[in-house]
């Protein structure tokens, strides 16, 4: 357990030294892994080759740059316009409507992209006008697309589900299921959130203009698409039509149509979607096996074990170590990006909790409502800097007051679910028992 600990601290200096998480873990865990076989570094060599060929070979991981391409060609077609035009259509009358409107596009918008940082981004394009035409605060407007933004990890399909499903060997439908009611939680929690910013200051969200019921109907009939090629992915894996990978190649040949049916792949834009997917994929699967080879160093190393006894040794009750390690998520959330926290973390944590005897469905839930939170927080909220880089004219510091009272309830929706396993757990019992 020390050589485990050692790794850690020696990774930690690493990452705060700036070298890329994906080289810090990969160094640490194939360094590790030869001292640990007194210094063999054929031993450390096979371990790695094994990893980087078992990786790229894993049919399960073809789901994550399917994914990746449905979420690149929804927001080629414009798809995100439809969907605020939609919400705006049935909110925007209200005060701070259009703040209620950004959040329930994002909740769509997220269902189908399954990022946060390209819906941040995204709607920012979006619905930033709109609100800056009616008088909106920069905090409430930025901090609503910030946190909306945040949606795309948890409401399937999600591709940070996805890896945690294959880092801890979890049924990724199960995790798809469980993430749809913990992900309208916080939709709600959101929208409660802006009304307590208009309640408390009714000039940061003036109303807009009342849509007469008409309009309302053009505006859904505009998200048609949207919500069919929805219902198909995930309508097709809760009623076991097909596997998470067949429903990622169907959502992404659905994309593909929708977005060639506006027109939208003309001249490069298609040879450019797919250069992205294709650096977006390249990037995840280098952090993807630099994580597991750490993972790894640290089990031969007996990090999880160690903790195991550690924690029977203080004899103190099981929720209270969930609640620790949630603790050290929300520290680490500060400094670390969320996927390199999550990769980071989970190998080392995901043992302990299933010793414990816990649900590795309801764990990820809520490991991934604590990767949200980091999202938003400074210093590193990943989402806060995005959309500082798309708005150049706000500044960081605006977007972080603005984002308080939506981390705020952030916090009370993970309580819920630690406390409440059943919100998580109700949809993936009800579907596969």
């Amino acid at each position: 357990m020390t050589a485990a600990l050692t790794g850690f601290a020696v990774l930690l200096l690493l990452v705060f030294l700036r070298m890329p998480i994906a080289f810090a873990m990969g160094v640490v865990g194939f360094v590790g892994f030869a001292a640990l076989a007194d210094w063999n570094w054929l031993v450390a060599m096979s371990m790695a080759s094994r990893r980087v060929m078992d990786t790229t070979m894993d049919y399960g991981l073809s789901v994550v740059p399917l994914f990746i391409l449905m979420g690149n060609l929804v927001t080629r077609a414009g798809l995100s316009s439809e969907l605020y035009a939609a919400s705006n259509a049935f909110l925007g009358h209200r005060r701070g409507g259009l703040a209620m409107a950004t959040i329930v596009a994002c909740g769509g918008f997220s269902a189908i992209c399954g990022s946060s940082l390209a819906t941040a981004a995204t709607m920012a394009k979006v619905a930033m006008p709109s609100m800056r035409r009616y008088g909106y605060s920069d905090e409430l407007a930025t901090a609503s697309i910030a946190s909306g933004g945040t949606l795309g990890i948890l409401i399937p399909p999600s591709v940070i589900l996805v890896i945690y499903g294959l880092l801890t060997e979890t049924s990724i439908r199960e995790l798809f299921a469980a993430g749809f009611i913990p992900g309208l939680i916080g939709v709600l929690l959101y929208l409660a959130a802006v009304r307590f910013v208009v309640w408390r200051r009714p000039a940061a969200g003036p109303r807009g203009e009342r849509a007469d019921w008409p309009a309302r109907r053009r505006a859904l009939r505009g998200v048609w698409t949207t919500l069919l090629l929805f219902a198909a992915v995930m309508g097709g894996i809760y009623g076991g039509v097909f596997t998470p990978t067949e429903a990622a190649g169907v959502g992404a040949g659905g994309a593909f149509l929708i977005a060639l049916a506006r027109g939208a792949l003309g001249g490069s834009a298609l040879f450019e979607v797919l250069a992205d997917t294709a650096r977006t994929t390249a990037t995840l699967f280098l952090v993807l096996i630099g994580a597991l080879i750490f993972s790894n160093f640290v089990n031969r190393a007996g990090l999880p074990d160690g903790l195991r006894d550690l924690v029977t040794g203080f004899d103190v009750p099981d929720l209270v170590v969930i609640l620790l390690i949630l603790l050290v998520y929300i520290v680490l959330g500060c400094v670390f990006e969320s996927l390199s926290m999550l990769l980071l973390t989970v190998p080392i944590f995901f043992p302990l909790v299933q010793s414990m005897g816990f649900d590795l469905v309801w764990f990820g839930i809520i490991v991934v409502v604590v990767t949200e939170i980091s999202l938003i927080t400074p210093p590193v909220g990943l989402n806060v800097f995005v959309l500082s880089g798309v708005l150049r004219n706000v500044k960081t510091s605006v977007i972080f007051r603005g984002v308080t009272p939506f981390w705020c309830v952030d916090i009370l929706r993970l309580a819920l679910l630690v406390f409440l396993p059943g919100l998580s757990l109700f949809l993936p019992r009800l579907f596969y028992g």
